[in-house]
């Protein structure tokens, strides 16, 4: 029936159309003087309100163009105005290219077009010609920093934080909203996860080279998905060039923390054929990176001891070494049918790979001796007691695969195909498509040893605690715990279409644009763990840690202090080289309690329609105003476990359906040529997560914490407020100021508690739960600046900077038991800062980029003793090339030179909960641009 229904709306359109009064049509293209296209070109009738701004591809089309004659201005920030007068008649379609070279001021060229301020050229007028309030970061700008992954190049963007993830950014934060409150496209579809749990998309797993540009929707128009309380971000993959184009990149490394070498290659390939209807464009890129990091983990508990009320309860010492192979490919074309009709095909495939071990030292239940007076102090806050100790290695099967490491595998394909369609006036737009993420962890092992032991626990400097053996060889005496294999696998399917037509009204002051959409989407879980008990000794006098073949961990001096050292851990190979299948080695148990209630399955369509009116009230002002609906369809299946028969239900199964009705009006009044003035209203949502919503409880005895799903969560919605002026400068640069402001309706926290107790489960040391928040506003400002000194004289007007500030600040209520208290939305850093010194000649760059984010509330406790936060962080970038030719560039670059460490602390700053060191990084290689 929808089918039906969708068949017939389209034939009426179409019928429509051809009834249309038969107007012209002008289109064409807009390139520069290296056969580049120019998108963000203004392009306008003279003396009538008819206009366009070319696309990605540096198109334009004007629609119902009465017969006449017209001057047809062409305008490019940084270019030559270009006029060009024109006779056109009715029912004629006219095709004009226009190439544009770059602008002077008083008769001196203040642009050097080879590599200088091309990509900020054309970031600057997407972002200037654009209905709303955007920012815009182009290929050749986004080259210019040291970035190996897109989150990388997004941290330099206002208002963009991210949260790193093994040194690289990977999750990000919009103007304080946590990752699950923004959204990410690829090429304007959404990008699926490979996570398990959650919405969140893996920034580091696309390299930065393999995008055009990144698009950062701050407002999001009402034909864009309503799901972005923070942001919309689209990243667009590169489009065909207008003539052959080669070029690539071959680079080298070091990691300073690995001391091992860093490999990266990348080619395009791009040309248009068949008498330039066919545009085809190939890029391919691969990154080897052999890595660590050096981290240790506390807990803070509250004792009944008067003279220590808070002390440590658990301590960890973890070692990381890890190699990541990430490869990337992409393929676009598009084909022109005629002057009215194209399709265009964009696919884009990513596949990372992390073979990681893990050596983990653990002592918890440090606490107990506190409160019933068993220790000894052997200083002021140094303390001997007994705790329960275990060290752990984290590995996979010996094969050729796996390579007796964590195999983490990620991949993401994004397959779209679309069209563009001129009925006279009417204009019809679709795509359709499929994208696929997965994640999948095989014969991942562990093998834990355990025992309590007498430990030292030093406290002195909560910033940086320490637990060590008080004798070192008692370690050796650990006896053997657990033998364990796991399987995991997720996976999230989607299928997404589109379809919108447009139509200009009230003689071209109006143009109505409507449409609907499908997303469809199932995603899975599916984990395994499986317990081996040995049989007999595996080593040759038992199974003891000091009977087996054991590595020392201490090859490297930890970056968190040469306090923290590793010590004993069973050998990889060893735990690899196991043969657990084996029935006369070891006893298989399947451990269903352990990791049944981790899987799920989801299923989620989404149905949407708008309206939205763009209309020119005079030559300054124009407005947008529409609507927008989305139908949530959603059913969720789990497992949980009932208590009263000792099973695991697995018909645990949640279903929804709910509509959100969204208005939005954005404003654009032009003060000037190149000062802009914007406001904005829209209305948005973000969906709960994917595992939130399942009725799970997964109960660990041994540790005594308890995770809960919540069934009950709603959506979250929120109304944002944004007033922005900009004023662009004609040496390619802009200046901006502007607030926002988001009321935002039942967020959704993460509510941890310590030593609770559970009506289902007793005594716990810890319990969480996703729980709605009631109301949050978030609000602040950001500013920021680029410019060339052009102003200098001589060599000095390659100077350049680039700065940017957010501030943002939040108030939450319905949070619960702590109504009271000033508690701040979690994800929301109060400062960001973005600073950028560069120096540029035709042939020398170089460039230092500094990066600031606050710390932030993460996740909320029951009390503000248990609340967690993500801790302020700086980085400092150099990089620096020379072009020895137009076509062949050197190029070297130093990441992380502040050797920023990730931290989380509890309740207050001096209180560390983690910390995690990655060292510096450099690189260098040479690049070329081969093109006619």
């Amino acid at each position: 029936m929808k089918h039906r229904l969708l068949i017939s709306a389209i034939s009426f359109f179409m019928l429509f159309a051809q009834n249309l009064y038969a107007q012209a049509v002008l289109r064409g293209k807009i390139i520069d003087d290296q056969n580049l296209s120019l998108p963000g070109a203004n392009v306008v009738l003279e003396g009538t309100n008819k206009g366009s701004v070319t696309n990605q591809l540096g198109d334009y089309v004007i629609l119902g163009v009465p017969a006449g004659s017209y001057n047809l201005i062409v305008s490019y920030l940084g270019y030559n105005t270009v006029t060009k007068e024109i006779s056109i008649q009715d029912g004629q379609t006219l095709d004009l290219r226009f190439e544009m070279s770059p602008g002077t001021i008083d008769g001196v060229e203040f642009i050097v077009f080879g590599d200088r301020l091309k990509g900020q050229a054309r970031a600057l007028n997407q972002q200037k010609t654009n209905s709303n309030i955007t920012n815009i970061v182009a290929a050749d700008q986004i080259g210019r920093f040291p970035d190996a992954n897109i989150g990388d190049a997004m941290k330099r963007i206002p208002g963009i934080t991210m949260q790193n993830d093994q040194g690289e950014a990977r999750d990000i934060i919009i103007r304080g909203m946590s990752p699950e409150l923004n959204s990410v496209m690829i090429n304007g579809e959404r990008v699926p996860s490979a996570e398990g749990d959650n919405r969140r998309i893996q920034m580091d797993l696309i390299p930065a080279d393999m995008i055009q540009t990144i698009e950062v929707n701050k407002s999001v128009l009402p034909d864009m998905d309503a799901d972005a309380i923070g942001g919309a971000v689209n990243l667009v993959t590169r489009k065909a060039p207008n003539g052959l184009r080669v070029s690539g990149t071959a680079a080298s490394g070091v990691n300073f923390l690995s001391n091992k070498p860093i490999w990266t290659g990348g080619l395009i390939i791009g040309d248009r054929i068949a008498n330039d209807k066919l545009g085809i464009i190939f890029s391919g890129s691969y990154n080897n990176h052999n890595f660590g990091s050096d981290n240790y983990e506390a807990r803070w508990v509250q004792t009944e001891n008067p003279n220590h009320p808070v002390v440590v309860d658990r301590f960890d010492l973890r070692k990381y070494n890890v190699q990541r192979v990430r490869r990337s490919t992409t393929l676009a074309l598009d084909y022109d049918i005629n002057k009215n009709h194209s399709i265009v095909l964009n696919a884009m495939y990513n596949w990372r790979d992390d073979w990681e071990n893990r050596w983990r030292m653990r002592v918890d239940r440090l606490d107990r001796p506190f409160n019933d007076g068993n220790f000894t102090e052997l200083q002021n806050d140094v303390f001997q007691l007994r705790g329960r100790a275990s060290v752990q290695t984290k590995g996979g099967i010996d094969n050729d695969r796996v390579r007796n490491t964590r195999l983490e595998d990620q991949r993401v394909i994004n397959t779209t195909l679309s069209g563009s369609h001129l009925f006279d006036k009417l204009k019809m737009t679709w795509n359709a498509t499929y994208a696929k993420a997965s994640e999948d962890r095989p014969n991942e092992r562990y093998i834990t040893h355990r025992g309590n032991a007498d430990m030292v626990l030093d406290i002195r400097d909560p910033f940086k605690v320490l637990t060590t053996f008080a004798n070192q060889e008692s370690e050796l005496g650990l006896g053997l715990n657990e033998i364990y294999e796991s399987n995991n696998n997720t996976y999230e399917e989607d299928f997404n279409a589109k379809l919108d037509f447009g139509l200009p009204y009230a003689s071209n002051k109006g143009f109505l644009k409507f449409g609907g959409r499908l997303r469809s989407k199932f995603k899975q879980r599916t984990d395994s763990y499986d317990v081996y008990e040995p049989l007999g000794d595996l080593g040759s006098n038992g199974n003891d840690l000091g009977d087996l073949p054991f590595s020392f961990q201490n090859d490297r001096v930890f970056l968190n202090g040469p306090q923290y050292v590793p010590g004993r851990f069973v050998d990889r190979e060893f735990l690899g080289g196991l043969d657990l299948k084996n029935p006369n080695l070891f006893e298989f148990e399947d451990a269903v309690a352990e990791y049944i209630t981790g899987n799920y399955q989801a299923s989620e369509t989404i149905t949407g329609g708008y309206v939205m009116t763009d209309y020119q009230f005079n030559p300054k002002l124009s407005a947008i105003f529409g609507l927008r609906l989305e139908n949530t369809n959603l059913e969720y299946r789990g497992f949980e476990f009932d208590e009263d028969e000792e099973i695991f239900n697995q018909s645990a199964t949640v279903s929804d359906n709910y509509t959100n009705v969204m208005p939005g009006a954005h404003f654009k009044y032009d003060i000037s040529d190149n000062q802009i003035l914007r406001f904005a209203w829209a209305n948005t949502l973000a969906r709960p997560n994917y595992f939130d919503l399942v009725p799970y409880a997964i109960f660990s005895p041994d540790n005594q914490t308890l995770v809960r799903g919540n069934p009950n969560l709603v959506p979250t919605t929120s109304m944002n407020f944004d007033l922005m002026f900009e004023n662009y400068f004609k040496s390619v640069g802009v200046f901006t100021l502007g607030g926002f402001y988001k009321d935002v309706n039942n967020f959704i926290y993460q509510r941890t508690e310590f030593n609770v107790i559970d009506p289902d489960f007793g005594e716990l040391i810890q319990r969480s739960k996703p729980e709605n928040g009631g109301t949050a506003n978030v609000y602040g400002f950001e500013t920021s600046i680029q410019r060339q000194f052009d102003f200098l004289p001589g060599i000095w007007k390659g100077l350049g900077m680039f700065l940017n500030y957010t501030f943002t600040d939040s108030r939450t209520t319905g949070i619960e038991g702590r109504d009271n208290e000033d508690l701040k939305l979690p994800g929301t850093a109060r400062n960001m800062f973005n600073a950028s010194l560069s120096f540029e000649t035709a042939k020398i760059v170089l460039r230092a980029s500094l990066n600031h984010a606050s710390g932030y509330i993460d996740e909320i406790g029951g009390s503000s003793f248990d609340d967690a936060f993500y801790d302020r962080q700086t980085f400092l970038d150099v990089n620096a090339s020379y072009a020895f030719t137009p076509n062949w560039r050197v190029f070297f670059e130093v990441n992380n030179l502040t050797n920023q460490p990730l931290r989380y602390y509890q309740g207050i700053r001096s209180r560390t909960q983690q910390e995690e060191y990655y060292n510096v990084r450099i690189n260098f290689g040479v690049k070329f641009d081969l093109f006619n």
